[in-house]
């Protein structure tokens, strides 16, 4: 698998250059073609996690929706905590945008906001709660335009997992069950699985589990004060502790399923390729392509 998509990306690559000449074009495979994910693990005390953001949206100046939804209350005001970090950050002009109710979601008032911002932000809750108010709506229709003009969209716990397009933890009854009732998220980081607060709350085995019945997809898990920065098909870690791996096709070269990136670590999506930065970009030790072996009794 990981010869194939190297060899279709090459070839990608030449079609390109032989159609284009000197300029090259290739299509993500993973991350949004245009603008910019910002995926927190939770917590959210890394001011680097928000101003980065911040700086995303357009700076200071900037525009920036915050959804609350997740959470679960009736309403939110101004007094909303998770306003704090953008108003510490010196944003101006924050506005909160939250609904249950689908056809409000379809409304032109509820989108205006969204077609003017620069970034959207998901506060923390059940990431289902986002499926059930805005997934398929013109909600939704105007967080990819976002995308596409160059904004940026990000969120933290609940707000991180339902950016991936596998929904972990999506059961509406309890957040330990990882293969829920829920499976689908918004998919701005395709064919995806993520999962947060990783090691803060001992969860670095949880995506086994996902990845095992879905062996397609990439597991990203994220601890807390910890975000990954996408554009296009690459991510950097920033914040204070790290970002977990799980690829069906890569085994650490002791058997270990899953491994880490700390802050200041790349990761290829498309490729799969993890990379640490030293003098110069360098593939990360002791990560070989390797399939898992099997855990499922043979009949």
């Amino acid at each position: 698998m990981r010869t194939t998509r190297r060899a279709v990306s090459a070839a990608a690559t030449l079609m390109s250059l032989t159609t284009v000449g000197v300029i090259e074009i290739e299509a993500q495979e993973v991350g949004p073609p245009n603008g910019s994910l910002v995926v927190v693990g939770g917590a959210m005390r890394s001011p680097e996690i928000v101003d980065r953001f911040v700086q995303l949206a357009g700076g200071p100046s900037a525009h920036i929706v915050v959804i609350p939804t997740a959470g679960g209350q009736d309403s939110y005001d101004q007094s909303f905590g998770g306003l704090l970090p953008f108003q510490a950050a010196g944003v101006a002009r924050l506005t909160l945008r939250h609904t249950n109710d689908r056809d409000e979601a379809n409304s032109e008032a509820f989108v205006a906001a969204i077609r003017e911002a620069g970034g959207v932000w998901f506060t923390g809750g059940r990431q289902w709660r986002l499926v059930d108010s805005y997934m398929g709506t013109r909600t939704e229709e105007e967080l990819w335009a976002l995308l596409e003009r160059g904004g940026v969209i990000g969120g933290s716990s609940a707000g991180a997992t339902i950016q991936g397009s596998y929904l972990a933890r999506g059961d509406t009854l309890t957040n330990t069950i990882m293969m829920g009732s829920h499976e689908q998220g918004l998919g701005f980081l395709r064919n995806t699985a993520i999962d947060q607060h990783l090691l803060q709350r001992n969860r670095q085995f949880d995506l086994l589990e996902i990845i095992e019945a879905r062996p397609e997809l990439l597991g990203i898990g994220i601890d807390e004060n910890t975000a990954i920065v996408v554009r296009g098909d690459r991510f950097e870690v920033i914040g204070e502790s790290y970002v977990v791996i799980y690829d069906n096709e890569s085994m650490l070269d002791s058997g270990g399923r899953f491994y880490f990136l700390a802050p200041g670590d790349q990761f290829d999506l498309a490729e799969r390729q993890a990379y640490r930065a030293t003098r110069e970009l360098q593939p990360l030790g002791r990560v070989e392509a390797r399939p898992w072996p099997s855990r499922r009794p043979e009949r």
